[in-house]
């Protein structure tokens, strides 16, 4: 999607900016950090906040501080996700994970500073920084992703239902999708109505990429045993993800031809294969 690899060009450029450079001191918490940072990905929420200013009349100028910070915040929860007492998995996107490539304690050390530099980053948005820090501050705590992930684990082997699912589901995942579409609307001064509707838009779009994503996974040999395609099925999950779909283009109706960009990432999301 052409869309997403303009948007994923700009926010790299942005990443690399903000990073510390690999050889300063501490050399191996910053190599850690770029090291995760840059294992690729199509950097799906940072265009979200991007296309978020520009359905506002905003651009990338001024998204740009809130698309870098999403994506620092979310490239922590990977490393930490990662790690032997989370999830304990090995590798991430086709090479080792970070505990794996730099040892544990500099893993969850360099998850630590990506959260703070998230923050950091947030802050320097050139409008409403206040705002777009406590956006990402709501998405990434005990309400939001950290809780998430503590429903994650908890349900780890224990029979699956379909309440827990979607907590985990709601937080673990769409809240940082909803808060980055905020962060983008807030750094072009979105009003209240304007962000009510983001926010669906956000959380709709979450839920479904987080279900497409276990139907994905469902054929792989090291499929998780809590999946919504044990508890619903996979033409059940599919046709949810696809309604959510349906709910989140409704969300945008305010915005007429402006939310395009959002429509499109919200499309490829659904119908995309890996």
């Amino acid at each position: 999607m052409a869309y997403l690899g303009s948007c994923r060009q700009a926010v790299e450029d942005e990443l690399d900016r903000v990073l510390p450079p690999a050889a300063q001191t501490p050399a191996v918490l910053h190599e850690a950090m770029r090291y995760s940072v840059f294992a690729g990905g199509k950097r799906i929420r940072p265009a979200f906040a991007i296309a978020a200013a520009e359905c506002l009349g905003g651009g990338c100028r001024t998204a740009i501080a809130a698309a870098a910070a999403v994506e620092l915040l979310h490239t922590y929860t990977l490393i930490h996700d990662d790690l032997p007492c989370m999830d304990d998995d090995d590798t991430r996107r086709g090479r080792p994970s970070c505990h794996k490539a730099f040892g544990e304690a500099n893993a969850l050390l360099a998850g630590d500073a990506l959260l703070t530099l998230a923050f950091e980053t947030a802050a320097r948005s050139p409008v409403a920084p206040a705002a777009i820090v406590r956006a990402l501050a709501v998405a990434a705590g005990s309400r939001g992703v950290v809780g998430g992930q503590v429903a994650d684990l908890a349900a780890t082997g224990q029979p699956s239902d379909e309440s827990t699912m979607h907590f985990i589901h709601a937080h673990k995942t769409a809240d940082l999708f909803r808060a980055a579409v905020e962060m983008g609307g807030l750094s072009a001064g979105a009003d209240a109505d304007a962000l009510v509707a983001l926010r669906a838009f956000g959380r709709a779009t979450g839920l479904a990429f987080q279900l497409v994503d276990d139907l994905l996974d469902a054929d792989e040999p090291d499929d998780h045993s809590f999946s919504s395609i044990h508890i619903m099925g996979r033409e059940r999950a599919r046709a949810h993800a696809a309604s959510l779909t349906a709910e989140a283009m409704d969300a945008l109706g305010p915005f007429n031809e402006a939310a395009e960009p959002l429509r499109a990432i919200a499309r490829y999301l659904l119908e995309r294969t890996t």
